[in-house]
């Protein structure tokens, strides 16, 4: 009787390093994500959670080893919140939310996508404050979180983005004052326009936006 034991064991095994599994926590991290979704025009009809993994879904892009690379869900009639699960997405290279009725707030586990390349979730109804997390994206190029409901302050953590080419936060209520320091000194004043922002601080004084 132990022969078969063993024999199971290391089935069990086998499956628990297979790469079909760790693709299925990314199925399970999209799937939570559509739970709170309403999806009135059907475009996350092919969303099965039964699949082996995700990469036969619409809007869902794979590289070769099938993790999930790019979630293209701009402009798609979507609404409902994200949750945490997103961060399980560690292979992410594009999050594209634009021009959804997204809501609530962006959940800080975004800043565990070490592969974000780019995050647009502009057009939406985001509140709540830009999440420093987002400071641990150090491959994120473009960052777009334009035309929402944001609050607060811009934060300073994100001037360690150096590769960072695109920030656009205008039409939002943030403030405070606007960093200059890495990146910051090379985005042009409409990334930032229609806030309570009071304008570029002093190249090498810390503002601690007391008030904000």
């Amino acid at each position: 009787m132990a022969f078969p034991t063993l024999l199971s064991l290391l089935f069990s095994l086998l499956l628990s390093i297979s790469p079909t599994l760790s693709t299925n926590s990314e199925g399970n991290a999209l799937h939570a994500l559509r739970s709170r979704l309403s999806d009135p025009t059907n475009v996350l009809q092919s969303w099965d959670p039964t699949l082996v993994n995700p990469c036969t879904w619409f809007h869902v892009t794979c590289d070769s080893s099938n993790h999930v690379i790019r979630l293209d869900l701009g402009n798609c009639n979507i609404s409902g919140s994200l949750g945490s699960e997103l961060g399980e997405l560690k292979h992410l290279q594009y999050l594209e939310l634009y021009r959804n009725n997204m809501g609530g707030k962006i959940p800080k586990e975004l800043g565990n996508l070490k592969s974000l390349i780019s995050m647009d979730l502009y057009g939406n109804k985001f509140e709540g404050e830009i999440p420093k997390s987002f400071a641990k994206l150090k491959s994120l190029r473009f960052l777009r979180l334009n035309n929402n409901n944001l609050k607060g302050p811009i934060p300073r953590e994100l001037t360690t983005l150096t590769d960072l080419k695109v920030f656009d936060v205008s039409n939002n209520d943030l403030c405070g004052t606007i960093p200059v320091d890495g990146p910051f000194g090379n985005f042009p004043m409409e990334s930032f326009e229609n806030n309570r922002l009071n304008g570029p601080e002093l190249k090498g004084l810390v503002s601690y936006d007391f008030g904000c």
